[in-house]
């Protein structure tokens, strides 16, 4: 009897959670909206050049820039004439954020996979293979005020959202989460650079921004994303094998290859790996530093890191730091801090550091004694929403808000504009 009236006092309780399993309401949601992987999967073609309109991370191989549209494809612009850049194609590639070219073959993300393209002719570009469903399964940012529809994979992947009106009975749990493209926007390497010539089909590798999440070296090619690392063997370019992944870090925003090693700019700090055998890379140190968006630039046993806070950064420091590498990469000494605006990408060539510093524009600086950087700006050019810069040879190819930028810095003491491509639509920060 006793039990009796225990489970008659539980009944009503008992019932009552089950009740709250699951409830019925009404709202407006995020739903995905798809393009199915066989629409994917036959997109990628050559048509006629278009205007900038989201300009994304940046590339340079054989006198050609190429730049990224995002989740678009890829610009071409042929540089052989630098002061009368020449919009020569677009790339059709749903889903690119970043990209690498190996002698003539160009590979870049498309949504989950990864595509080779011949670029050998500007004027017939094609696919020559993919490999399927080998990088993270992301989506676009979506509307915070509003809950996530659950997304089914199987139905391809997510190209936008659209808020729908939804009576449905859902259980009691959070919204999903998913990987957002917008992680890989703001933060894009150099490879190896031997320069080749005459069109897109030199025996080389070109050279990427310091916001990059793609590298070759050797007969690889590495692709990082937040924590893993996807390899790659590109020994035939045209035919790039997967090797295998391997965990490198947490929140890992950059990428930067220098001396056979690794450098992953990291939200925390900057964590550094051997690439003596380069399918295995080794984890060798990390050097940590205040919470932040950190690309970072390798050169002659140091490295320049910009920190940059914000509402997706996180933090509040804003500030190029100068670490000093041990010769082993084991111990290494933060020698120099200088505050910046709001920096993204940089570059380094010689003595001469470059910095996009956000809203204040680009800065040139002198950074023969690191510890007077600051003391030494060569050249100020503000009123640009700055985003990356790839420095070669005595030109440097700028990417903003508003369009992209060509210097001639040949006389560091007389660096002038010689060209810009402007855009048609401002992306967001």
């Amino acid at each position: 009897m006793k039990n009796k009236y225990i489970y008659l006092l539980l009944l009503p309780i008992l019932t009552f959670i089950s009740c709250m399993d699951k409830y019925t309401e009404t709202l407006t949601v995020n739903s995905p909206v798809y393009m199915s992987y066989q629409e994917l999967r036959s997109a990628v073609k050559s048509v006629p050049a278009r205007d900038l309109e989201n300009p994304g991370k940046i590339y340079f191989k054989d006198n050609y820039l190429l730049v990224v549209e995002k989740l678009k494809g890829i610009h071409v612009f042929d540089l052989s004439t630098p002061s009368n850049p020449k919009n020569v194609a677009f790339i059709e590639v749903p889903g690119c954020v970043d990209l690498a070219i190996k002698n003539n073959i160009l590979y870049a993300d498309s949504y989950v996979d990864l595509v080779a393209i011949d670029v050998s002719d500007i004027t017939k570009i094609k696919e020559v293979n993919r490999v399927k469903d080998v990088l993270t399964y992301a989506v676009p940012q979506i509307d915070p005020n509003y809950k996530v529809e659950t997304v089914d994979k199987e139905k391809g992947v997510v190209v936008s959202w659209e808020l729908v009106r939804v009576t449905r009975e859902i259980e009691y749990q959070n919204s999903p989460v998913y990987p957002m493209w917008d992680d890989y926007y703001t933060n894009s390497n150099y490879s190896n650079l031997e320069t080749g010539g005459g069109g897109i089909s030199g025996s080389s590798f070109g050279k990427g921004g310091s916001m990059a999440r793609f590298g070759l070296y050797d007969k690889n090619l590495y692709v990082v994303d937040s924590y893993i690392l996807t390899m790659f063997d590109v020994s035939n370019p045209s035919s790039p094998l997967n090797i295998g992944k391997q965990y490198v870090g947490w929140n890992v925003e950059t990428m930067f290859i220098y001396d056979n090693h690794m450098f992953f700019g990291t939200t925390n700090g900057l964590v550094i790996h051997s690439l003596a055998v380069p399918t295995v890379p080794a984890y060798i140190s990390t050097f940590t530093h205040a919470t932040s968006c950190d690309p970072v630039v390798v050169q002659d046993g140091y490295a320049y890191i910009t920190l940059r806070g914000g509402q997706t950064c996180h933090g509040d420091i804003n500030r190029l730091d100068v670490v000093k590498l041990s010769a082993d990469y084991k111990n290494n000494q933060l020698i120099a801090s200088y505050n910046m605006t709001k920096p993204y990408g940089l570059g380094i060539e010689g003595n001469t550091l470059f910095v996009c510093d956000g809203d204040a524009g680009l800065k040139v600086y002198n950074a023969s004694d690191k510890t007077k950087i600051a003391d030494n700006l060569i050249a100020a050019f503000p009123g640009i929403k700055t985003y990356d810069v790839i420095p070669v040879n005595g030109y440097l190819f700028m990417i903003g808000d508003d369009g992209f930028y060509l210097y001639d810095y040949s006389n560091i003491n007389d660096i002038k504009q010689i060209s810009k491509i402007p855009v048609t639509l401002f992306y967001a920060d």
